[in-house]
C-alpha cells in the first residue's frame, strides 16, 4: 500500500474551508470526481437545488492548485463554477438577465465578505422548443452561469457560502427566513 501524498497546506487548508460550510437545506452538496488535467491539485463539489421535492438548479463547484502560481489566475487557486437552471419563459426572454445573473455572483461573494480577483465567466440563456420525433412538453427555457475567480485567502468557507447563494439566486429561493407567498389563483365564476 502506497503512503499517502502530502498536500500542499494552502490546497488543503482550501478544501478543509469548503468541506466545513453547511447550506440551507435545500441545497445538497457531494463531493465529485475533480478534472484532473487542469492543475496539479484539484477537487469539486456538486450540487442540487430542490424546491418541494423537485430539482430546481444544479451546479459545481471546482477548485484548482497550481503551487507555481498561474499567471492568468494571479494566484495559486482558482474557483471555476458551472451553474444550471430552469427558468419560466418571460425571465428566459428579458435582454437584462444576464447582467442580473452576474450581480448574483458577485453580490453574493461581496456579501459574504469572499475576497476575489481576475474574475470572468459568462451568462448563457437559452429557449428550447421540440419538434417531431422530439415533440412533447411546452418549451423550456434555461440559464447557465460559468465563471472563474481566484480567491484572495485559502479560507474558503466564504465562497462556499457565496456560492450557495448563487445557487439559491438562481433557482429562485427566497433569501433565508423569508417565507415565499403562495401564488394566487384566479378566480373561476360558477
Amino acid at each position: 500500500m502506497a503512503p499517502p501524498i502530502a498536500l500542499p497546506d494552502t490546497f488543503a487548508r482550501a478544501v478543509a474551508g469548503l468541506r466545513s460550510a453547511t447550506p440551507r437545506p435545500e441545497i445538497h452538496l457531494e463531493e465529485v470526481g475533480a478534472p484532473q488535467r487542469l492543475a496539479p491539485y484539484a477537487f469539486a463539489l456538486s450540487a442540487s437545488v430542490l424546491r418541494d421535492g423537485d430539482e430546481v438548479a444544479a451546479g459545481r463547484l471546482i477548485l484548482l492548485h497550481d503551487p507555481a502560481g498561474h499567471e492568468a489566475w494571479q494566484g495559486t487557486l482558482r474557483l471555476v463554477t458551472y451553474v444550471t437552471a430552469e427558468l419560466e419563459d418571460d425571465l428566459a426572454a428579458d435582454p437584462l438577465l444576464p447582467g442580473v445573473g452576474w450581480t448574483w455572483l458577485t453580490d453574493a461573494l461581496d456579501a459574504q465578505q469572499a475576497g476575489y480577483r481576475a474574475i470572468g465567466g459568462t451568462i448563457t440563456q437559452t429557449m428550447s422548443n421540440r419538434f417531431g420525433d422530439l415533440a412533447g412538453p411546452p418549451a423550456t427555457a434555461d440559464i447557465e452561469i460559468r465563471a472563474s475567480w481566484t480567491p484572495t485567502d485559502a479560507d474558503l468557507t466564504a465562497h462556499l457560502y457565496a456560492w450557495c447563494t448563487l445557487l439559491a439566486s438562481t433557482a429562485g429561493l427566497p433569501p433565508p427566513g423569508v417565507t415565499a407567498l403562495p401564488e394566487r389563483r384566479a378566480a373561476t365564476a360558477g
